[in-house]
């Protein structure tokens, strides 16, 4: 069996960063990076929607370690492909992925204090061991996102497609859409069709919150004219994480006012006399789920001039020509599309067992938002729900090499992350009313007191990722065998 120190579990966005952060600082650790699929970029190589791009500016979602050189700040998926390929080539870490390795199971010895990964290739089934394990998989499910059934659809003569699997031969020109949903995906396939369709639809159940900005910093076009790249990038990067951070604060602290100002420019991008309240305000509190977000107007435009439409309301029923709603109104259409969200499958999808008991995450606390209570040499990447996820990617890359060189210098093999605290109170993963987290909390891990908390705060993390005290008394150390391993209450017994 093949043995590395440290095995990286996806080659997206976040493995490639964690690759990078790895071989700059510990030279010394063996690694090689698992990759499900054919290909390096994680979701950006999934999806192939049209207008597919970043939900969060360039300037927070790329590397720390290497600048976004484009003013453009939201960009496309095409170009944000292209930049971790471009990363993963010059820095060589292209050459230690193995494609087409799909992990199936994680199984811990502490008489050996290794993992032993289960993948399965084209090939048929290997393992490897490790000492460690750096589960950069994503948060959702790759194979196919959250679909639910609707009543008639057998009925529908039409074609009805989902975005995460978008087929090459889809053909729209001229055709009439409907667009079931109104999260991140929807307010991009709108403005992206409405060109080419007869008329595109976004039906919705109840409003999201959004929110406007230009796709082009001119900031950093200024800055460019007389800054060097880098200087340009640190500027707007620090901008933007305080610019976020103080705007998230703000509005949960002042839900009432920060979604007056957020209908106001809604209003203000509308048509006189158009029902912004009806379509564009939630039931929710700003920020209670993640803005969405319109860069340069794009969907507000589509609406003015009368290519898209949104229809609030709930679905009674497909019919053969398209889809009837419960007040019963008609949606004529050639082509659905349910832009329904994602399922979440954290790990991986991967089976874990301790010690050969198996483990269930729904029963165990986070540590921090990346780790297990009672797994040990693990972590498992999870970004911001109120910011760009690559933030906290590269602060959990800061925290694992500082973490694996302390070990080292003492001489530890094992790092387990424990719970002995009974009167732990055991609360949702996230502060988020968001459904594909709601739809998930019972494969979610709690939160409960500080260290036990995803935070969502790039500033906190950042004082402790980089400098606090790794000897927190919850992260227990040991030389091997013996090693504080998962707690029943974090383990499942029973059989599958």
């Amino acid at each position: 069996m093949e043995h590395f120190n440290v095995i990286i579990v996806g080659a997206g966005l976040s493995g490639i960063g964690a690759a990078h952060y790895l071989q700059e600082r510990l030279q010394q650790k063996s690694y090689t990076i698992l990759e499900a699929r054919d290909a390096i970029g994680g979701t950006w190589d999934l999806f192939r929607y049209p207008g597919i791009r970043s939900d969060s500016d360039m300037f927070t979602l790329g590397y720390r370690f290497r600048p976004w050189r484009d003013a453009k700040a939201i960009a496309d998926g095409p170009s944000i492909w292209t930049y971790v390929n471009e990363t993963a080539r010059e820095d060589g870490i292209d050459k230690k992925i193995r494609f087409r390795t799909k992990v199936t199971d994680l199984a811990w010895d502490s008489a050996t204090s290794r993992w032993t990964v289960t993948a399965t290739t084209p090939d048929g089934i290997v393992r490897y061991s490790a000492d460690f394990l750096w589960m950069c998989s994503g948060y959702y499910r790759y194979s196919a996102g959250h679909r639910p059934d609707f009543p008639g659809e057998k009925s529908f003569r039409g074609r009805i497609v989902h975005p995460q699997i978008w087929p090459e031969d889809l053909d729209y020109e001229g055709k009439r859409v409907v667009v079931i949903g109104s999260g991140a995906t929807a307010v991009t396939l709108i403005p992206s069709m409405a060109d080419k369709t007869a008329h595109i639809t976004m039906l919705q159940r109840s409003p999201t919150w959004m929110i406007s900005m230009p796709g082009t910093s001119g900031l950093a076009k200024f800055l460019g004219a007389f800054l060097p790249a880098m200087a340009v990038y640190r500027i707007m990067r620090v901008h933007r994480i305080l610019m976020q951070s103080f705007l998230y604060r703000w509005a949960r602290a002042n839900p009432k006012k920060a979604g007056e100002r957020l209908l106001k420019e809604a209003r203000a991008l509308l048509p006189a006399g158009y029902d912004v309240e009806a379509h564009f305000k939630p039931r929710y509190n700003p920020w209670e789920q993640r803005l969405c977000l319109v860069p340069d107007d794009d969907l507000f435009r589509a609406i003015s001039e009368g290519k898209a439409s949104v229809e609030t309301g709930e679905i009674e029923t497909f019919t053969e020509n398209g889809i009837r709603l419960k007040n019963g109104k008609e949606l004529p259409a050639d082509i659905i599309i349910t832009a329904t969200g994602l399922h979440i499958e954290l790990l991986g999808g991967a089976k874990v067992t301790i010690d050969g008991r198996p483990f269930n995450i729904a029963d165990s606390f986070t540590y921090r938002g990346f780790g297990f209570s009672g797994v040990p040499n693990l972590v498992s990447v999870f970004g911001y729900l109120n910011a760009s996820w690559t933030l906290r990617a590269d602060l959990i890359s800061d925290y694992v090499t500082r973490l694996l060189r302390f070990m080292d210098e003492r001489g530890y093999k094992v790092a387990t992350p424990v719970n002995d605290d009974p009167t732990m109170p055991a609360e949702p993963f996230a502060d988020f009313s968001s459904g594909y987290l709601m739809r998930a909390a019972d494969r979610l891990p709690k939160q409960g007191r500080d260290p036990w908390r995803h935070a969502q705060n790039f500033l906190a993390d950042l004082r402790w990722m980089r400098k606090g005290d790794l000897e927190d008394g919850v992260m227990r150390f040991s030389m091997g065998a013996g090693a504080p391993a998962a707690s029943r209450e974090t383990v499942a017994v029973a059989a599958e």
